[in-house]
């Protein structure tokens, strides 16, 4: 299982998505992909990007400073 963290911190929607889905393109099944996001749409967004693609997201927290930091896991 890989894992990999993608910083997408300082864009707005829908770029923090679009990047997110270019990086689970280059993954396999069950490897996941860590996001760190500002745009205060991002959890929100994201739970319907996994909703909507059938990737789980597994975690979704705020930490200091105003971003979030959202697990997703590959289908």
């Amino acid at each position: 299982m890989t894992q990999q963290t993608l910083d997408v911190t300082g864009l707005k929607c829908p770029l923090p998505i679009l990047r997110a889905k270019k990086a689970l393109a280059a993954l396999e099944t069950g490897d996941e992909l860590t996001v760190l996001a500002t745009d205060a749409g991002a959890p929100d967004d994201f739970a319907a990007f996994c909703k909507q693609t059938g990737h789980a997201l597994l975690a979704s927290e705020t930490l200091d400073g105003g971003v979030f930091k959202l697990v997703l896991k590959h289908k």
